[in-house]
């Protein structure tokens, strides 16, 4: 275990912002987090990789962090493959360790940044697909208390990017593990996105596992910065949901706007989509901007801290309210 007072987090946010935390815990085992946990005086928070997170300053508390690794395969119910993981493990890591032994169902998640702690509390999502359609259970420790507790995923009321972690109980749980429920029947999901486009252009029609996997990671690539060149913390906005009546009352106004059908009364419409129509895509507001390829991410241009990034958050809200009627909030987490 980890224990350090005044650390600097620079390694642990790919905005690349230099702040420091008065005190930094990483968390390798159960047995450590019942010890430490019930100890930690607030304030504190909980991190993961880094890629979900907006550092605005110093914080003045504890950051908490899982270095709980290892990855256990067991054959579940009606064909099911068990994949129990710590925490601390690298989802996309997860995922080429699966395609690899012939175990699919997580394969439109890749590249997606971030740990297998984060994911069930995000609810990571790309290509048409969730880690909420996966997750069998989530293993934590109530850090009040250090008691170990299990959660199905029923009980943590998944929907888009949310789960209970995220509202009700954030703070109280510190997850250990992540069960994730794979199968070993390759059934592919393509229609969402350039997917089938990309895997014709390779003369591919009836992609493989590892094919599929691979295209994925090519488009991302494509289209996201790494966040050793450039900082970002990936799509920063959630893609808003709206009322069809709204979304037909837009689509009159705007007919090439893109949209997938949520159910019969609600529309997803992309955030980024409009956001480039509000013309952001490649500007910047001093050291922060809007990424060239794809205007849902936010960029550090170099040395811009993380109060700059906000300041352009809300100017493209502001934006985007005046044009379509629509507010769209940060995925990132915003501390």
């Amino acid at each position: 275990m980890k224990d350090i007072n005044n650390y600097n987090l620079l390694a642990h946010n790919t905005f690349g912002i230099a702040a420091q935390c008065k005190r930094f815990i990483e968390i390798e085992n159960i047995d450590e987090a019942r010890g430490i946990l019930p100890t930690v005086a607030t304030p504190y928070i909980i991190i993961g990789g880094g890629s979900n997170l907006l550092l605005t300053g110093d914080y003045a508390g504890t950051v908490l962090r899982s270095a709980i690794r290892g990855i256990e395969i067991t054959d579940g119910e009606a064909g099911e493959v068990l994949v129990r993981c710590g925490s601390g493990e690298v989802v996309d890591d997860v995922i080429g360790y699966t395609v690899e032994r012939g175990i699919y169902g997580a394969e439109n998640l890749s590249l997606i940044p971030g740990e297998v702690g984060a994911s069930a509390v995000q609810n990571i999502g790309a290509y048409g697909a969730e880690v909420k359609d996966i997750i069998c259970k989530v293993e934590a420790v109530e850090i009040a208390t250090g008691d170990i507790v299990e959660f199905s995923n029923g009980q943590c009321e998944y929907s888009y990017r949310q789960s209970r972690f995220k509202k009700d109980w954030k703070n109280r749980y510190f997850i250990t593990h992540v069960t994730y429920a794979l199968h070993r029947e390759f059934r592919p999901a393509l229609h969402y996105g350039n997917i089938i486009g990309a895997l014709a252009e390779k003369g591919i029609t009836t992609p493989t596992a590892q094919q599929l996997r691979d295209t994925i990671i090519e488009i991302r690539q494509a289209k996201l910065p790494d966040p050793k060149v450039l900082g970002n913390g990936g799509s920063f906005f959630m893609n808003p949901i709206v009322g069809r009546e709204q979304f037909e009352q837009l689509f009159a106004q705007y007919p090439d706007m893109p949209h997938y059908d949520v159910d019969a009364d609600h529309v997803k419409i992309p955030a980024g989509w409009m956001i480039d129509r509000c013309g952001w895509k490649g500007k910047s507001m001093g050291r922060a901007g809007v990424y060239e390829k794809q205007a849902l991410v936010l960029v550090n241009l170099g040395g811009a801290e993380g109060s700059e990034i906000v300041a352009l958050c809300k100017q493209i809200q502001k934006d985007v309210k005046e044009k379509f009627g629509i507010e769209i909030h940060p995925e990132v987490n915003v501390i």
